[in-house]
């Protein structure tokens, strides 16, 4: 049961998302001291939906086949971005391990921690984005993942593809309220 101090921290991010909806997400949800999931779970109309994050390793395998995409860790203290493919991952010793050649994307990744997935479709900075975007129980972000742009800054059509239908291969959780 949510307290009404709560309850009302929540209609501030919905007003919040209202007058601004291409702001920062991460700062809307400092300002309004919730965690980042409850302002993914307020954005308007149809831009977001979710999946168990029982499905992590299925999802990142299929973006590993996308090409190159933007790969966002975003924390209060940093912005880390990495341009270029996901590599292939498999499960061992308790993490989801990328296997990133060549200077690529590698690492160790926290499965198991994956709580809820959410692809999001919102405006940021005046242009349109596509995103899958990572949340462990807290409703704090593991990482995201972006949708690549052509060399005339549009959304890979291609890739929107893939986004769509990765979104309808998984049954949908429901939507914060």
């Amino acid at each position: 049961m949510q307290t009404s101090d709560h309850a009302a921290k929540l209609d501030r991010v919905r007003q919040a998302l209202a007058q601004k909806p291409d702001g920062i997400l991460e700062q809307v949800a400092a300002e309004h001291g919730v965690p980042l999931q409850a302002v993914i779970e307020r954005v308007p109309g149809d831009g977001t939906s979710q999946i168990d994050g029982a499905h992590f390793v299925d999802v990142l395998t299929d973006i590993a086949s996308w090409g190159d995409i933007t790969f966002i860790c975003h924390s209060k203290d940093a912005v880390v971005e990495f341009s270029g493919p996901v590599p292939n991952g498999k499960i061992g010793h308790g993490m989801y391990n990328l296997h990133g050649a060549g200077g690529g994307l590698s690492g160790h990744l926290r499965h198991e921690n994956c709580k809820a997935i959410f692809f999001v479709r919102r405006p940021f900075m005046g242009v349109d984005t596509l995103s899958v975007q990572f949340f462990n129980a807290e409703g704090e972000a593991i990482f995201k993942i972006y949708v690549g742009r052509d060399a005339q800054r549009q959304l890979k059509a291609e890739q929107v593809e893939r986004f769509a239908r990765l979104e309808r291969r998984f049954p949908a959780s429901a939507k914060g309220l």
